[in-house]
């Protein structure tokens, strides 16, 4: 019973997200085997990421407070996992007939960040002495970051698919920065954990404002 309470908190909160993303995706519907697929990739590919999480934090622990601070937020936490949210997008996702606008390019990448976000949760949750408070309250902050970070580098992907030029590195840096900026408020003890609220309410509007800019896209490009 208490892991099918902790299965339920940890997903939902990525289902209702997961759920927002789909009904701004309105110019042609995603397949759901493929949406399916691209989740459990996504659970998979945090196997990958605490490998490399591993080695490089190895590799910060003689840093001074603040730059090992930055280097577990941005190179640890960001690169790794943004890196492996990319690499099953473009590994997989794209490959499939499914995957056939620019803005696929964020619904699949949110897709998958959540799939990491899921199973993430499921960790955490299992580690704690109250399960369901915090995956409450991961449900209003990581949870959203994994969607966002993702979701513009998703913007991206869909780009360097679609209009014939290399975007990828673009993607991944600004997914990077937003994951790295998200860690480092909570990984370091001068600055307010609370900063990190404002932050997921600037970076909302800012990715469905990039969503509309690559629906508009797609109807130009005659994808849609």
């Amino acid at each position: 019973m208490y892991y099918l309470i902790l299965a339920f908190f940890a997903f939902l909160p990525t289902f209702l997200v997961l759920r927002a993303f789909l009904k701004r995706d309105s110019q042609k519907a995603e397949p759901a085997g493929l949406i399916a697929r691209t989740f459990f990739l996504g659970i998979l590919s945090i196997l990958p990421a605490v490998v490399m999480e591993m080695i490089l934090s190895r590799m910060g622990v003689f840093l001074p407070p603040l730059w090992h601070n930055f280097f577990q937020a941005f190179l640890v936490a960001g690169l790794c996992e943004e890196a492996v949210k990319m690499w099953v997008v473009r590994g997989y996702t794209a490959r499939r007939s499914g995957f056939d606008e620019i803005t696929d390019g964020i619904v699949y990448t949110v897709t998958a960040g959540l799939g990491f976000a899921f199973y993430e949760n499921m960790m955490y949750g299992m580690g704690s002495s109250n399960t369901v408070l915090l995956l409450l309250l991961r449900g209003i902050t990581s949870v959203p970051l994994h969607a966002l970070s993702s979701g513009f580098m998703g913007y991206f992907i869909g780009r360097s698919y679609f209009t014939g030029k290399n975007y990828f590195g673009r993607g991944l840096f600004y997914a990077v920065l937003i994951h790295g900026l998200y860690d480092f408020i909570l990984f370091s003890p001068l600055i307010s954990d609370w900063l990190i609220i404002p932050l997921l309410i600037i970076l909302y509007p800012l990715l469905f404002r990039l969503m509309r800019k690559a629906q508009n896209e797609d109807r130009q490009l005659g994808l849609s």
